[in-house]
């Protein structure tokens, strides 16, 4: 990897949607040389008068970075994305996918990487305000030379899955743990108002149990999951295993689309 004189990689940010955003910004603070690009070019000016440099497309983005990260969407998303960066990435380049789009979708862009090029999957855990402090928990497999692990030391907790791939795969088990247990507490939140019981109680109690992780996160202020990427998430899944309650879950999830872009705390009743 080619860095500047002080180690310092030159990245190119690429998605920058309610995640991308205040990752990009803490390495912006972290005094990485950046350089940006989204699909809504709207999104990049804050980050441009915070110091990055604009790219018009992804091929634009990468020719000069040392260092590459995407945070997109979906698959689709990913792969469109690639087909304008790939070409462009220079031998010694290192790019680090932090998008959830499953294992398939690493080992498919991983297969058409120019040589000389490595890939990173790096999905997180956390939203946006773990993402704004740096507190992410950030699931890393494949390699992870210096340069790139203290760029992903800079966005949050490490934990490192093995082979390319594993970050993602592990990201699909979690975060559908995580979809699954806010889904379980809406429910059960809906059958103790239905015993008349009051919701702080509820609350408060279920909060002592295994639930509590769950409890925590239907109730949490500052974060943004929209239920169109968890019913995302929950779909990549189950194209793995049989998943007879996740597959409950995703109905539910996909069952109002008028709520697809709120937050998930959006299944928790409302009363």
């Amino acid at each position: 990897m080619n860095t500047t004189a002080d180690d310092t990689p030159h990245i190119a940010f690429l998605g920058l949607g309610s995640m991308g955003t205040p990752m990009a910004r803490r390495l912006l603070a972290a005094g990485h040389r950046l350089t940006v690009w989204n699909r809504s070019p709207g999104r990049i000016s804050a980050l441009v008068e915070a110091g990055a440099v604009p790219a018009a497309t992804p091929a634009e983005a990468v020719r000069e970075a040392d260092l590459v990260i995407t945070m997109l969407a979906d698959p689709a998303a990913l792969y469109a994305v690639a087909e304008q960066l790939l070409p462009a990435l220079r031998p010694g380049t290192h790019w680090i996918d932090t998008s959830t789009v499953g294992p398939q979708a690493v080992r498919d862009v991983a297969g058409r990487l120019p040589s000389g090029v490595l890939l990173t999957d790096a999905p997180v855990m956390g939203s946006v305000d773990r993402a704004a402090s740096g507190e992410l928990w950030v699931l890393a497999g494949g390699p992870l030379p210096g340069p790139v692990r203290r760029v992903l030391d800079t966005l949050g907790e490490v934990t490192e899955c093995g082979p390319a791939g594993s970050g993602a795969a592990l990201k699909l088990v979690l975060i559908n743990a995580a979809i699954g247990g806010v889904a379980l507490v809406s429910e059960v939140l809906s059958l103790g108002a239905s015993l008349d019981l009051p919701e702080e109680l509820l609350r408060s109690e279920l909060a002592r149990g295994p639930l509590a992780g769950a409890v925590a996160r239907a109730y949490a202020e500052g974060s943004h999951f929209p239920v169109a990427l968890a019913a995302k998430d929950v779909a990549l899944a189950r194209g793995h295993a049989e998943l007879p309650v996740l597959d409950a879950v995703h109905t539910a999830l996909t069952a109002h689309p008028e709520l697809a872009a709120r937050d998930l705390a959006t299944l928790r009743p409302v009363r």
